[in-house]
């Protein structure tokens, strides 16, 4: 099942290729209000090449699990609205089983999908290009191919890397030089493109020695991520007999999910590829002689993948939409109806949201379902529906050969009394050794659910 070299990199140069959406449909000049916000500038104004259907207009800005789903159920709830989505990616590529992939358990094929065949199946606008600015005023969102007018704006932008806290003590110029050389000789492989393509190539290519990740703390994305990536890239070194380990240090003082399933595949399948090692804070990373220090320890590796705190998108925080909770710079909206506070019919969704839910694709794919249809609500203007929250059912492989899993399902409730989120109706199933099997061949039927839910079926010819 491996992906030729080949395919790898033509993948790559498709995943960072620039916007090629030409054009421009005239140019007037905007001249500010006289009650104007931070974001209303003058400037020329180049419309997109879109037309004015004279419809409610519906702008989703990312195309990741949450705006995806967010596109479509608003089109089945308002089906005479136009929505327009907006992704700067000419094609999707999904984090979630990207694991399986690093290690050629699955093709490239089934991790990636197109944009254009979701725009077709559920009848919206598939527009390419990058948002950069916000007109709150005008309701205009900005991009690099022209502006968009829009009567609700959702923005579902994902995450940004936050790697401050191994930069910090140095000077401007030390902190950028820093952090460059993490993202392209190090990066952590959780934004999809081409960092996917970087470790899948060291992981195939690796000789031996220190293979070192790290688990950041916070909520980042993908909870049981790291530690599903940690055992099956340590079960490939197994395979092949190298003479390596993977050294995982978590800044937790313990796994933050499904710990007795990845506990035990720790200690029973891996004792002797893979250390775990808990409460690791790092305090260095000296990339010239390529040692991490923690308070307690020094650890040198062959080789890495740095996983830094996530926050937000950048691009809420350059529109004025984001919060400072704890620094994650994420989306400053009310909770329940994921409406921001500081832009009339704007919406945050997906991993930019604030709440304590999973930063996953099914928590976001559910949680578009519920966006979707509140905003379908305001549009027919018909009676509010009951809140709902999203839900999370993920599974995590901890072996490759064979292949074995392990699951979690869980929902949500909301405390009123403290305002914040909490697990509700958990079902885990943590034993590898009675279920993983069963539950390594379900996941490739939930990811063609979700990706069908997402994308539709494909075209016949």
């Amino acid at each position: 099942m491996a992906i030729s070299r080949r395919e790898a990199l033509k993948f790559s140069t498709l995943a960072v290729a620039s916007s090629t959406l030409a054009g421009c449909m005239g140019a007037t000049e905007i001249k500010p209000d006289k009650k104007t916000d931070t974001q209303t500038r003058t400037h020329l104004q180049y419309m997109a090449p879109l037309p004015d259907t004279g419809k409610t207009r519906v702008v989703v800005v990312g195309g990741g699990w949450s705006g995806l789903s967010i596109a479509k159920n608003t089109k089945i709830f308002a089906p005479n609205a136009e929505i327009i989505l907006v992704e700067q990616r000419h094609e999707f590529i999904s984090c979630p089983l990207s694991n399986l992939w690093l290690v050629d358990k699955v093709k490239l094929e089934f991790l990636t999908y197109d944009y254009l065949q979701a725009a077709r199946n559920y009848n919206y606008t598939y527009f390419q290009a990058t948002a950069t600015g916000l007109n709150k005023n005008k309701k205009i969102l900005e991009t690099s191919d022209g502006d968009i007018r829009y009567d609700y704006l959702v923005f579902a932008p994902g995450i940004d890397y936050d790697y401050s806290r191994w930069t910090k003590g140095m000077k401007d110029l030390e902190a950028i030089t820093f952090e460059n050389r993490l993202r392209k000789e190090y990066p952590a492989g959780f934004i999809p493109g081409s960092e996917h393509i970087t470790l899948k190539n060291k992981v195939l290519n690796f000789k031996g020695g220190n293979f070192l990740m790290t688990v950041p703390a916070g909520n980042y994305r993908c909870l049981p991520a790291p530690y599903e990536r940690a055992c099956v890239i340590a079960d490939y070194f197994k395979q092949k007999k190298l003479d390596a380990k993977v050294i995982l240090l978590d800044e937790n003082n313990t796994i933050t999910i499904k710990e007795k399933g990845f506990q035990s595949a720790f200690d029973e399948l891996y004792a002797d590829y893979l250390e775990y090692i808990p409460g690791s804070v790092i305090h260095k990373i000296d990339l010239e002689n390529k040692v991490v220090i923690t308070e307690f320890d020094e650890f040198e590796f062959a080789d890495a993948s740095f996983y830094p705190h996530v926050r937000g998108a950048k691009i809420l925080e350059r529109v004025g939409l984001a919060k400072d909770a704890k620094n994650m710079m994420e989306g400053h909206i009310n909770q329940l109806t994921y409406e921001a506070i500081d832009a009339k019919d704007v919406f945050i969704t997906g991993d930019a949201r604030p709440m304590g839910f999973s930063k996953s694709g099914n928590t976001s794919n559910s949680e578009g379902f519920n966006v979707g249809r509140r905003i379908a609500q305001r549009i027919n203007k018909t009676k509010k529906f009951k809140w709902e929250p999203p839900t999370t059912t993920c599974f995590s492989a901890i072996s490759i050969e064979p292949e074995k899993a392990i699951y979690i399902y869980t929902q949500y409730s909301y405390d009123k009394s403290t305002q914040t989120f909490d697990f509700a109706g958990t079902v885990s199933s943590e034993d590898w050794k009675k279920d993983g099997i069963t539950n390594a061949d379900s996941i490739y039927g939930w990811a063609d659910g979700l990706y069908f839910d997402m994308f539709g079926a494909a075209d016949k010819s």
